[in-house]
């Protein structure tokens, strides 16, 4: 039995150069990919999400200041930051790290290396 959850019908091959943010994610690379993080192995794609860990923690951190973005900007699907799955909802990846919008704020998540 499978331990891991495979994307079907993935037909785009993510490589260095593909277009997508490559992510390290443990001992591997996942791809950025419309919200989602793909990690290729074995002739087909994974679905990836960052685990919720002392490097990336889901806290709460009001008094978070990024200068990634403007104070009043709002995290959406069309912000112009990508979106990755951690934890149990969505964060943004800003200046190299992640972004979650919660209560007219941004907290701060923790590092992402983008490789």
């Amino acid at each position: 039995m499978s331990d891991h959850q495979m994307h079907e019908g993935h037909e785009h091959e993510h490589s260095s150069g593909c277009g997508h943010v490559a992510v390290r994610h443990g001992d591997h690379i996942d791809y950025v990919h419309d919200g989602h993080l793909h990690y290729l192995h074995e002739g087909h794609c994974d679905e990836h999400n960052l685990e919720v860990s002392e490097a990336n923690p889901s806290a709460c951190t009001s008094g978070h200041s990024c200068d990634g973005h403007e104070a009043g900007h709002e995290h959406s699907s069309k912000c112009g930051h990508e979106a990755v799955p951690h934890g149990d909802h969505t964060d943004y990846i800003v200046a190299g790290h992640l972004h979650h919008p919660h209560d007219g704020h941004c907290d701060d998540h923790g590092k992402v290396e983008i490789v």
